[in-house]
């Protein structure tokens, strides 16, 4: 049983492609950083089955797939380097701190939600949903800078390239209210492995409790659905009731659990 490391994503297909067709949800965040990482690992069973992954991100933050226990508690980085912050499946990165006797701060709790059958508000909310365009770049910064300040992250200087990214591929959608004015917004990720992960979903606090992020999450889904995506999924704060209650009544079914810290460095 061992870890083994690769920088290139076309290895870490040829090793681990296997086990992320086997349980492409829960290893999402590995297949979503895939392309882009600074490292690639996965875990062998004594027969060389592959049973765990991770993707370590360029700011040298592991994100942790699904993997056995024994698997988490081996993880030691090639270079020694230990990180300051590890996400992942809540069973994977608990067993990992075990491991390590590292105290820890928790940054978020999540939990991951597939998408079964798309149920639709009833009744619907006011309004429409449409396509945004490059016109609304500025109002989607500025509330794409809040939505990262309310789970509690520091916002990037400038979203530009993200969301212009997102809009010439109509990956986002907003929700107008009756009038005309824009209301609330939901993004889709791009399909890797047939799945697709639904996020910014953001409702200004002046206009919620009228359904409209609802009528966005519908709207983005039922793009993604009707572009040929498999598995539609969403990560939710495990501290919103409300969100979580939302996604559900809308057909979304719990996965698993996932958990993000910050490491206190050794003394």
């Amino acid at each position: 049983m061992s870890w083994h490391f690769t920088s290139d994503p076309e290895v870490f297909r040829a090793a681990a492609g296997a086990r992320l067709a086997a349980e492409p949800a829960r290893n999402t965040a590995v297949l979503t950083l895939m392309d882009g990482a600074e490292r690639l690992g996965w875990w062998t069973a004594p027969d060389g089955t592959v049973t765990g992954v991770l993707a370590e991100s360029p700011a040298g933050m592991p994100s942790l797939g699904a993997m056995p226990d024994e698997a988490a508690r081996a993880l030691v980085l090639p270079d020694g380097d230990e990180p300051l912050e590890v996400r992942g499946e809540t069973a994977a990165v608990e067993a990992y701190l075990d491991a390590t006797g590292r105290a820890a701060t928790p940054l978020a709790r999540m939990r991951l939600f597939r998408l079964g059958e798309l149920t639709p508000p009833d009744p619907a909310p006011a309004g429409r949903s449409r396509p945004a365009t490059e016109a609304d770049l500025p109002l989607l910064g500025a509330w794409t800078t809040a939505f990262v300040r309310a789970i509690g992250e520091e916002p990037a200087a400038d979203y530009t390239g993200f969301l212009t990214e997102r809009v010439s591929e109509g990956r986002l959608h907003l929700w107008e209210a009756p009038g005309g004015q824009a209301v609330s917004m939901a993004a889709v990720s791009r399909t890797i492995e047939g799945q697709a992960r639904v996020h910014l979903v953001y409702t200004p606090p002046a206009e919620r409790g009228r359904g409209y992020a609802a009528g966005a999450t519908t709207a983005i889904s039922r793009a993604a659905l009707d572009a040929g995506t498999a598995h539609v999924l969403l990560f939710t704060d495990l501290a919103n009731p409300t969100s979580n209650a939302l996604y559900r009544r809308l057909g979304y079914r719990p996965v698993t659990d996932h958990l993000g810290v910050r490491l206190t460095p050794r003394g």
